[in-house]
This record gives C-alpha cells, structure tokens and sequence, in this order.
C-alpha cells in the first residue's frame, strides 16, 4: 500500500511568535562581532616580522564573516532591520554587507527613516537598482526621497506605463495623507459577472495581493460601485451575479485625508482594508491593515518623543546631531527651571524661618506635575482620536477639574498628615493640604490648554508639552506654597 504525496510531505515547521527572538539574534551579533574585533587586535599584537600574522588575521576574519552571514539569513526581514537599528553605524554597515541581496529591498522598507539614509548611503547604484527594480510602485514611492535621483530614474525605465503612472501620484500626495500609504495591487470584478467567473478569475492569479479581504466591484469607468467580501463569495451560490451579493453600503477615503484618520476609521469599524477614491468617485488604490499599524506606531513613536521636545533620531548619531536635537528644549527647561528656582528665592526669609517648608515644596511642585500629566495624555490621545470638538471642550475642561478637584481633596488629606507628622504643625499640615490642591488645578488647567492651543495653531500638541508643565507646576507650586506659609505662618 502506497503513501500519497500528502502523506510524505515532511510536517510543517510553524514559527511560534517570540518577541526574545530578535533580542537573542541581536546579542548573538554583538558577541560574534566583539569576539571578531578580540581576535584582530589580538593578532595586531603579534610580532610585526610575523609573516603569517595577515593570514591568521584574514583567516578569523573571513570565518566570523561566514558565520555572520549564516545567522543573518535564517533571519526575517524585520529582525534584520531590528539588529541594524541596534547596532553603531561601523557595525550596521559591516552586517548590511552579509545581507542577501535578496532581502535588500524588504529590509529597506523595514527599517527606520534615519537607519535607511545610511543604509543607502553605503551600497553603489548597481546594488540599489537590483534592490528597488522589484518594488512595487508603492514601495518604491516610500523610498523614492531616500533614494538618488538617478537610481530612481533608472528603476522608472524599467516600470510599465501603468505602473510609472501609479508611482508619480503616489509621490505626488502629503507624506502624512492616505495617498502616500496606499496601495495599488487589488482585485476588480465587474458587477453583471456571476460568481463562477469571479472564482476562476481569482484561481488564475497567481496569488492574492496582502490583506485582501474584499474585492471591488467598479464599472468600465473604474468608478467604484460595491464590495464583494470574500466570506461571501465563497458561501453563495456560483451563479449568483456580483451585483446581487455586493455590498453598496461601504467606507472609502480620500487620497489626501490623513493617514491619522484613515487609521482611527480602521480602529473604529474592524476594518482589513478600504478603498480609495478620487473625487470622480473612481478607485485607485486601497489601505490595508499593515499600511495603518505602521502609521499608528510612528505616530505613537512621534508622540513620546514630541513630549520630551526631541524629534527622531539615530541612537548612535554624530554628538553633533544629537546636541541640535536636544540642546534647545533642554535650554529652554533650564529656563523654565531657573524661573522656578527664582520664585523661591523671593520667599527665603520664610523658607528661613520655617526650615521644614524647604522639604515639603518639592512634594507640593512633584504632585501637581504628575497630575497635569495624567490631564495631559488623555487630552493628546483624545486630540489624536478626532474626539475634542468646539461643543465638548467646555465640558471636558470642567469635567477635568472636577475630577483633579475630587482627587486631590483625597491625596492632600494624606500629604497634610505627613506634613504634620514631620512638623508637629496643624498649620503647617493645612498650607499643604491647600498649596496641593490649587497646584493640582494649575496642572490639569495646564494639561488641558497646551495641547488645545498647539492644536489650534496647527502645531503639534504633544511637542514639548512635558517641558512647558513642568514650568507652570514647579513655579506656580512654589509661589502658591511658599505664599501661603508667608500669608498663615509668619
């Protein structure tokens, strides 16, 4: 008795999602790299009138080379691009040259803006146009920026008509619009076909393109008429037409509507993909779920980096670099906090004669930031949700210092008795409750109004947002509590 194909297959080896595994490929590069760099230096040692030094010296190079190359490989795409992010450019430029040639374009599509400009920088013309002739137009447009201008017109002779046409529009939209991360690979049926056609159609193909879902039904004109989810397809009858089992009743978006948006529709209705229209109603591209992951994590990316005043950099960038990314925020915090020190200075006969105020202000400045944070990040994550309008903003506001009212009644209680217990002062304990709660207010009203004016001007909410709290709360915590022992105390 014979054993069918099926049955001699060798079993499938399924790969179990373990975010340790880039983690681990990453410290096994580093320590084959340090061990390499030990053993050169070791041989640099050796006497110079050594002849087989230079031998022994290529030999260990070539061999931790080899064994490089072998532990890239086995590599996905986006772990290489994780290890190249996390390496110092002399050694991300020494692994992107063990990398097949093969995954050059995927990892260039995967790795960080910042990491891709060096990247390119290191590879000749040659190696680039292999790299990027088999791109899509899509993917091609996402690096077109990065790339010389003479690679790009060299790939471009080797697009069809269509395909250069797709490629120039998708250039041609916002960087941060639904335009520039769409897709144009997608599957168009018409609507008076039946079911069977649509089905034999997709059997010749030799495969769906990502995250199909759906297939568009459109007319000779390419406007789009309905949807035909593919759960459907399957489940009714082959000689049903299109137009009977469609849905007429669809999202769509429009090239230049933000990506920020396209990404909170996705969120809001479940979606796996939507179409694009122009405003003649025609279909020229979709979204998919990858294309608005990546947009939601380089936005949350630029948020926490926004709040801190930095913009995104290389971790291993020139000193240069990092200090005109840095130095102005920082300045600028080094005069929000000289301000801060010279309202308490204003205060120093008080502080002199009450010597334990100078512990508890600290308390006083530390909470009302904390809580104007907390105020903060509910108002930019609510910003970046479309859910702040001119009729809610009022009541959000009021809302806001009610609830940090409510929570620092509870929170000064415990810090007055602190205060109290250190001091053996009910004075003292009451100044503290009180300076606790008005600063907490200062915070969330802080938390609440840069966000909504860096909004209102177009400007991004989140930028220096932790710098500009900071100042209120430290001074005005200071000025209100060392004003109020200076008022009930003295």
């Amino acid at each position: 008795m014979t054993q069918s194909a099926a049955a001699q297959k060798p079993p499938a080896t399924p790969r179990r999602l373990d975010p340790e595994d880039a983690q681990t490929a990453l410290a096994e590069v580093q320590e084959r790299l340090r061990r390499q760099q030990l053993v050169e230096s070791l041989v640099h040692r050796q006497e110079e009138g050594d002849v087989k030094a230079p031998l022994v010296e290529d030999l260990v190079h070539r061999q931790h080379e080899a064994e490089l190359k072998t532990l890239v490989d086995n590599l996905h795409p986006a772990d290489i691009a994780f290890i190249l992010e996390s390496l110092p450019k002399d050694e991300r430029q020494a692994i992107w040259k063990l990398v097949s040639p093969e995954h050059d374009a995927d990892v260039l599509l995967e790795v960080e803006d910042w990491v891709r400009e060096s990247l390119i920088e290191a590879m000749d013309r040659q190696d680039l146009v292999a790299a990027t002739e088999s791109m899509d137009a899509d993917e091609l447009a996402d690096l077109a920026p990065d790339l010389p201008p003479d690679v790009v017109a060299e790939v471009q002779k080797g697009l069809t008509e269509e395909e250069r046409a797709q490629l120039l529009e998708a250039m041609g939209y916002p960087e941060d619009s639904v335009g520039a991360i769409m897709d144009f690979e997608m599957v168009r049926v018409r609507e008076d076909v039946t079911l069977e056609v649509v089905l034999r159609y997709l059997r010749r193909l030799h495969e769906l393109p990502d995250h199909t879902d759906q297939i568009f039904v459109v007319d000779r004109q390419d406007k789009l008429q309905g949807i035909l989810p593919l759960s459907r397809l399957l489940v009714s009858e082959p000689e049903t037409e299109v137009r009977a089992v469609m849905n007429s009743d669809f999202l769509t978006l429009n090239p230049l509507d933000s990506d920020a948006d396209a990404a909170g529709a996705f969120e809001r209705y479940d979606l796996v993909s939507a179409p694009v229209m122009d405003d003649q109603g025609r279909l020229i591209g979709r979204v998919t779920i990858a294309d608005v992951v990546d947009v939601m994590r380089e936005d949350s990316q630029e948020q926490a980096l926004s709040r801190a005043g930095l913009q995104e950099e290389d971790i291993f960038a020139p000193v240069s670099t990092a200090l005109r990314n840095r130095a102005p925020w920082l300045l600028f915090n080094l005069c929000t906090a000289a301000t801060a020190s010279f309202v308490a200075s204003q205060f120093e006969g008080t502080v002199s004669q009450i010597v334990i105020l100078a512990f508890l202000m600290s308390i006083v400045a530390g909470i009302g930031g904390n809580s104007g944070n907390q105020t903060m990040t509910l108002i930019i994550r609510a910003l970046a949700m479309g859910r702040i309008t001119g009729r809610n903003l009022w009541q959000l506001v009021k809302r806001e210092l009610f609830v940090t009212l409510l929570v620092g009644l509870c929170g000064s209680l415990v810090a007055a008795l602190f205060a109290w217990v250190i001091s053996r002062s009910l004075s003292i304990a009451l100044v503290m409750m009180a300076a606790m709660v008005c600063n907490m207010l200062v915070g969330a009203s802080v938390g609440v109004l840069v966000p909504m004016v860096r909004a209102r001007f177009g400007k991004d909410p989140a930028m220096g947002s932790s710098v500009l709290l900071t100042f209120a709360t430290d001074s005005l915590g200071f000025f209100i509590f060392l004003g109020l022992a200076t008022i009930f105390l003295l």
